[in-house]
């Protein structure tokens, strides 16, 4: 019972961090706040983005057989850029979210 509870926490993290990740871009942070990227932010998006996707592998390790793990976070990984890409594409505002308070 455990096993997709985890899945669902480390795709959660993988969108998280794919989300963190494309907000230190200056484009798509001003896109989301219209506002300019900071250095001090950008260090700050790009250490939780890696924390995120870093702790979304040890979710899928916990989930699946190591040989398996890899390989469903790869592919989680994919899943959640898409849905970053799209997001940014479409209602980038909606990602304002993971940008943190004003």
């Amino acid at each position: 019972m455990a096993e997709p509870l985890l899945q669902t926490l480390a795709v959660l993290c993988c969108y998280c961090g794919m989300g963190w990740l494309a907000l230190a871009m200056k484009t798509h942070w001003r896109q989301v706040r219209g506002t300019p990227l900071y250095p001090r932010t950008l260090l700050r998006l790009r250490t939780a983005g890696l924390g995120a996707l870093l702790a979304a592998l040890g979710l899928c390790l916990g989930a699946n057989h190591v040989t398996m793990a890899p390989l469903v976070w790869a592919m989680s990984l994919t899943a959640a850029l898409l849905l970053v890409a799209f997001t940014l594409a479409w209602r980038p505002s909606w990602l304002s979210w993971l940008a943190g308070p004003r």
